[in-house]
């Protein structure tokens, strides 16, 4: 449809001055955890004894200890090494989403100051270590804090933005002419799945046939197989199709069923990307965002259908492109 196949984006504009914020902001935050984990115990070394109890295995008394620039540079340096170890990625052909960078991040911080802190409490004001005591309720709030954290940090890594969607994208189609547009995208951990539960329900079938199974016990595995099957089948691939008839989209190997949208129907088309855990998982999915078919993250078809307050999108290579035709479409009927 169009010869271009460069990035819409570069490093001088706004998604580049953006990413660029983001990567300073981690680095700050990083910094940030790594100075806190090795202040604690240096903060309150004159109330510290010269050996930190560190381990305490079941019991009340504690079992083993560290000095205390150990205890102060091991936690950092343990810190420094996963969040380098989470902010390397391999080079590929697209930009990655990567959400989990700072849903891992999040609780991991937490637990190393949580402990960090745990363990300065327990061994403050202590003549020896081996006066310390276990910190048991501290545990708690431990965990119940990398919890905390971690929803936080899903909230904000996969909250819905317009960022990726600068302006609604458009084509100059000469009057008379005619294009179409046609993408597709396949799960194939669905079609996988829906292999494993057709042999499960064949299996079955054939057990029921041969008579010396329970048939009680068969046929609602038969079923839910049988079911689980076709429905992972239909909506482990789906096709987009623009054309003069408007949007067209098609699930499974059959290209059934099949939902349309005229030109005059749709108020909106543009290019939004999106991830699973914005939509509640994968395949056809109901959220605050709408209709999404989600069969693998990133760029997606977003159409807002006439008359609706909700959108509908599809998750299919080379979004943009289609989102400019149809809006084309659009502007001519």
């Amino acid at each position: 449809m169009t010869d271009g196949d460069g990035d819409m984006t570069d490093g001088d504009g706004p998604e580049g001055g953006r990413s660029r914020a983001t990567r300073w902001g981690t680095a700050g935050c990083v910094a940030a955890v790594a100075a806190l984990l090795a202040g604690l115990p240096w903060a309150a070394h004159d109330r510290l004894p010269d050996r930190l109890a560190t381990h305490w295995s079941g019991g009340s008394a504690p079992d083993g200890s560290s000095p205390l620039w150990a205890v102060s540079l091991f936690p950092a340096g343990l810190w420094l090494l996963i969040a380098l170890g989470v902010s390397v990625r391999r080079r590929r052909s697209r930009p990655a989403v990567r959400p989990w960078r700072a849903i891992a991040l999040a609780p991991t911080a937490t637990s190393l100051v949580g402990a960090q802190a745990s363990l300065v409490r327990a061994n403050l004001d202590r003549a020896d270590w081996h006066e310390a005591r276990e910190p048991a309720l501290d545990i708690v709030l431990i965990l119940a804090g990398m919890a905390v954290a971690g929803v936080l940090a899903w909230r904000w890594s996969t909250r819905p933005g317009t960022a990726s969607a600068p302006g609604t994208p458009g084509l100059n189609l000469p009057e008379g002419e005619r294009l179409v547009w046609f993408s597709r995208a396949a799960n194939h951990w669905l079609q996988l799945l829906a292999a494993l539960a057709g042999l499960v329900a064949a299996g079955a079938l054939v057990a029921l046939a041969v008579g010396p199974a329970d048939p009680t016990a068969l046929w609602p595995v038969c079923g839910c197989c049988c079911v689980a099957a076709v429905a992972c089948a239909a909506f482990s691939s789906v096709q987009a199709k623009v054309s003069e008839a408007g949007l067209e989209v098609s699930f499974g190997p059959l290209g059934w069923p099949v939902r349309r949208w005229p030109p005059a129907a749709i108020e909106s088309a543009r290019s939004e990307r999106r991830l699973p855990s914005q939509v509640g998982g994968w395949g056809y999915r109901l959220s605050g965002l709408g209709t999404t078919v989600m069969l693998r993250a990133g760029d997606c078809l977003v159409i807002r259908p006439r008359g609706r307050r909700t959108d509908f999108a599809v998750s299919v290579d080379d979004a943009e492109r289609g989102a400019a035709l149809l809006n084309a479409l659009r502007q001519r009927t």
